[in-house]
This record gives structure tokens, sequence and C-alpha cells, in this order.
């Protein structure tokens, strides 16, 4: 029966091959030789200019909503955190003294319990942000959560959970 069914598996992937990668289908597709990009792209801008078609407006024609604020956000505190995480490393790398030696100057500045709140906050909010939003792409991946409503509430619920998450790690 195994051996049935490797056969017929390795027999219907030989055609689709030989029928996907055919001279002809290669051949239809291709870029005629001689011609670069660039001049790829001027022909392209060329026909549509002549067409006298609209440019297309992108995303300055699309009301601001709270999924693509949100998806947006999640983009750049990943960007965000993976600058800090490389500078941390690398300044660890050539500074000099060690964390402690760091640690101890910044509570010599006399600094008040406030301004330390603030500046934690500010430090554990993104990582909190990424890591509940993260959860929630986890998610949608399982297919849960993908209606209108459920993202809206989904994301509030997000931006909920940051904000405490990050005020009770900041408090610590």
């Amino acid at each position: 029966m195994r051996l049935v069914f490797l056969s017929a598996l390795l027999h219907a992937g030989r055609h689709c091959l030989r029928s996907h990668l055919s001279p002809q289908f290669c051949i239809r597709n291709a870029v005629p030789l001689g011609t670069t990009a660039k001049e790829e792209m001027e022909r392209f801008w060329n026909k549509n200019t002549g067409s006298n078609r609209p440019v297309s407006p992108h995303v300055t024609i699309y009301r601001w909503s709270l999924p693509m604020v949100m998806s947006i956000c999640h983009r750049g505190t990943g960007m965000a955190l993976s600058g800090a995480v490389s500078l941390f490393g690398v300044s660890a790398l050539l500074l000099p003294g060690n964390f402690e030696s760091y640690l101890e100057f910044i509570k010599s500045l006399c600094l008040g319990p406030s301004l330390i709140y603030t500046a934690k906050f500010a430090l554990v909010f993104p990582l909190m942000y990424h890591t509940w939003n993260g959860i929630r792409h986890l998610m949608w991946d399982l297919g849960k959560g993908l209606k209108t409503a459920q993202l809206y509430q989904s994301g509030v619920a997000i931006l909920a959970l940051t904000v405490l998450s990050s005020a009770g790690l900041a408090a610590m």
C-alpha cells in the first residue's frame, strides 16, 4: 500500500514539475533580453503617463483605525526593542566599567522617585505592548478574534493590559 502511494506521489510530483517548468512557461514570463531595470521602469511610467490614469493615493485615502494604528505601533516597538537590545549589548562590550557602576552613578544623581518611575515606565511600556500584541497576533494565527468587533475589543484589552503591566513593572 505504501509503495503504491509513494509511486503515485512521485509521479504526480514529476508531472507538476514538468508542467510548471516547461520552456513555454519560462519564455512567456521572461523580461526581454537586452533591457535593464531602469529601461523597464521608464517603459512602465511612460505607459502609465500616456494612459492618463491617476496615481493611487495609497494610505492617505484610509481613515485611521485602532487596528491599523496598533499594527504600525507593533512594528515600531519591534524595531525599537531590537535597536535597544543591540545598543545595550554593544555598549556593554565597549564602555568601561560594569553594570553595577552605572547603576550606582544613576543612584548618585538623586533623581526624584517620580522621575525614576516615569523613566522605568517609558522603558517597559514598549516591551509590554509588543509582548501583549504579539500574543494577540498568535491568537489570530490560530484563527481566533478576526471579526471586526473582536479586533477592536482585543485592541482595547491589549492597551489596558499594556498600561497595567507597565505600571506594575515600573513600580518594582
